[in-house]
């Protein structure tokens, strides 16, 4: 009896394809299907499965976190930046001051990003 029981669960797991689309990131941004489910093509190729209605929020899920990355680097670009404009501020109290404005703003910015691309990878992985 169980030895039938793993000879069946066996042909089961060699009959049923495993499908998984490799992850080819272009600089570690997610792709537009991140959050889709993927299924085998009627070529016998993995693919993602999107339905029309019902996939439209995975979809836009993964889009945000693509703008959020975006948002991410600017961010630290802004720092350093900021950073370069303090050092060679030559004493300048304007200039000084701006800069040290634009880093406090743009860790602000960077903090707010980290946390909202936290929350939309959980809400992604949480319905995909």
């Amino acid at each position: 009896m169980l030895t039938a029981v793993f000879t069946k669960a066996i042909t089961y797991f060699a009959a049923t394809p495993v499908c998984s689309i490799p992850n080819h990131s272009f600089f570690g941004f997610p792709s537009w299907w991140e959050y889709l489910n993927v299924e085998v093509d009627p070529l016998g190729k993995c693919a993602p499965a999107f339905s029309f209605p019902n996939d439209i929020l995975a979809v836009g899920l993964a889009i945000v976190d693509i703008l959020l990355r975006f948002a991410g680097i600017a961010a630290v670009i802004s720092i350093i930046i900021a950073g370069i404009t303090y050092i060679t501020a030559a004493g300048s109290a304007d200039k000084i001051t701006a800069s040290r404005k634009r880093i406090v703003n743009s860790m602000i910015g960077l903090a707010i990003v980290l946390v909202a691309s936290a929350v939309v990878s959980f809400i992604g992985n949480s319905i995909g």
